[in-house]
């Protein structure tokens, strides 16, 4: 139901997190005060700096306050230490899920709030550069990279269940992190492609999706793999369906992106290929991500903190804003609210002629642009 005011909790974390997610928070209110949206920003510490201060990795109370905003936004978490070093532990604790700098607000989040789809598109703007081996060239055709990936969000190898292997004498000889997959998380993330597959269908798109897994050697994925081809075929039959495996599919969607239109995976094999297919776009610095359940919503950059980039004002700002761009396209189908999706299709374009114009364009697109004069051109194009 549509509000007067939307709370959203930012998460900013760490490095150039904190300063992404102001240029977000920036292009939200002008936007918002064009379509007469109010937003409401609660912003929470956390990440790995905080974690090394206090010992926790966000003030307490904070999960609680994720539940009740009617969305998330994040920025990048993983500090640094004394020695400039990243850090995910307190030093001289063990490695431990409690103990993970960016557990709470990463894997915490999506396994507490149930965001079991993480949604990637993979779309190239016009204009925009490759970098290759230091220099920029003009790749792919525009008109070829637009798709989404779908990744399946909540187990697998991001359950942060790590266990010890000890021989017969008890020794520990090593460390395992099981591959788990269920027929509940797998069928609903499986539906959740499938349904972006009949949206896209029907605004002109091919109506296809490729089920990608390790399935000719893991188990696990063998059985997310038959599920996808039995669910498609009896509930989806309108859509194309098809598989693919994990390493040639990393090699097809840089040589023929064109061949897909949304795209499943597991965890591990969804959050890699998502990263590989950034190259596309033109860097991590332009991919987007929401992580999406049946209640609430997280969006954010998929890049992280890059420590040697953060306090110099100089990153890319655009993936943040495109996640929050998202935020306001999932907000607007959840509240029943045009106007939210009147301001992501608003922020959308004005992020396609910002970079068609190449006027002010970041050190990773091959230009020298500060990341809040991007900020400022945005949000005077969007006020």
């Amino acid at each position: 139901m549509a509000k007067d005011r939307y709370h959203v909790v930012t998460l900013p974390g760490d490095g150039i997190g904190v300063e992404v997610t102001a240029q977000a928070v920036r292009v939200l209110e002008a936007i918002g005060s064009r379509e007469g949206v109010s937003f409401e920003f609660e912003e929470l510490p956390g990440g790995g700096a905080y974690y090394l201060e206090h010992g926790r990795e966000w003030p307490e109370g904070s999960e609680e306050r994720c539940a009740a905003a009617d969305a998330i936004l994040l920025g990048a978490v993983g500090g640094v230490d004394s020695a400039g070093k990243t850090v995910f532990t307190k030093p001289g604790q063990p490695y431990e899920t409690s103990q993970l700098a960016g557990y709470a607000q990463v894997i915490g989040n999506r396994q507490r709030l149930q965001l079991y789809a993480n949604v990637r598109p993979v779309k190239l703007f016009p204009g925009v550069p490759h970098q290759i081996s230091g220099k920029f060239f003009q790749v792919w055709d525009h008109t070829k990279v637009d798709y989404v990936i779908v990744r399946e969000n909540t187990e697998e190898a991001y359950t942060g269940r790590t266990s010890d292997i000890v021989d017969d004498k008890g020794r520990v000889i090593g460390r395992q992190t099981p591959l788990e997959i269920t027929r509940l998380a797998t069928e609903r993330i499986v539906r959740h492609a499938c349904r972006l597959a009949q949206q896209r269908k029907a605004q002109g798109k091919p109506g296809k999706v490729t089920c990608v897994t390790k399935s000719n050697i893991i188990g696990a994925h063998k059985y997310f793999e038959e599920i996808f081809q039995v669910l498609a075929a009896e509930e989806f039959p309108e859509l194309e369906a098809d598989t693919a495996l994990f390493d040639a599919f990393c090699m097809w969607q840089m040589r023929n992106p064109e061949w897909f239109d949304v795209v499943v995976a597991p965890n591990l094999v969804g959050d890699v290929i998502s990263d590989n297919a950034a190259i596309t776009q033109g860097g991590l610095g332009m991919a987007a991500g929401g992580n999406i359940g049946v209640d609430h919503g997280m969006f954010e950059p998929i890049h992280g903190s890059s420590p040697r980039d953060a306090g110099q004002d100089r990153v890319n700002p655009i993936a943040a804003i495109l996640s929050a761009a998202m935020m306001c396209e999932w907000l607007a189908l959840k509240a029943d609210d045009p106007r939210l999706a009147r301001c992501g299709e608003a922020i959308e374009k004005a992020v396609m002629t910002h970079l068609a114009e190449g006027r002010a364009i970041t050190f990773d697109l091959g230009g020298e642009a500060k990341c809040s004069e991007v900020g400022d051109l945005l949000v005077a194009a969007l006020s």
